[in-house]
């Protein structure tokens, strides 16, 4: 396996891989006011039977990013095929890297193409003078959440209409120093 930027041959193929997922847990959000607070937690919360998420984001806006120079990579295979893309948009002003797509094809999950994808990202930051990254994640994209958290990622923060499902965002934090 090969990772390396993406060139305009390569996104037809980032597209047209399958985002979607199955889980069978869920990070639970709860809310409540006590005592002039605003309470609000997370909890995995396990699901009665596995499920099936789509993705939540617009995977053509992947073209806008490479074409206004957003750091987008593929891990390519032994025969020259995509096999996963990460894109991240550096954010200069606070020095910080968004990653809005990390994508890899079905067959391919669980064998190191994520983990080897988001290294190469981290890498290419550093060299941009980046100090951090934000991931985020729905909360039903519970294999995300623990894929991030091995990799480092702590959570902070959350958007409740964050995609245009109006499905709850969690993001998370990579410190680069």
């Amino acid at each position: 396996m090969i990772i390396r930027p993406a060139d305009i041959s390569d996104l037809n193929a980032c597209i047209a891989l399958d985002p979607s997922f199955q889980t069978d847990h869920v990070w639970q959000m709860e809310e409540r006011e006590e005592e002039g607070a605003i309470l609000i937690a997370f909890r995995t919360a396990r699901l009665p039977r596995a499920m099936r998420v789509t993705y939540p984001r617009d995977r053509d806006s992947l073209v806008g990013e490479w074409e206004r120079g957003g750091c987008v990579l593929v891990a390519e295979g032994d025969e020259m095929e995509v096999l996963g893309f990460l894109s991240m948009m550096p954010k200069d002003w606070h020095n910080t890297g968004w990653i809005h797509h990390l994508v890899v094809d079905r067959r391919c999950r669980r064998q190191g193409v994520g983990s080897a994808l988001l290294s190469a990202t981290a890498q290419w930051a550093r060299e941009h003078g980046l100090v951090r990254l934000i991931a985020e994640a729905q909360t039903k994209n519970y294999p995300a959440i623990c894929f991030y958290q091995k990799h480092g990622f702590t959570f902070c923060g959350f958007n409740d209409r964050y995609y245009a499902n109006q499905d709850i965002a969690l993001f998370f934090a990579l410190s680069l120093r």
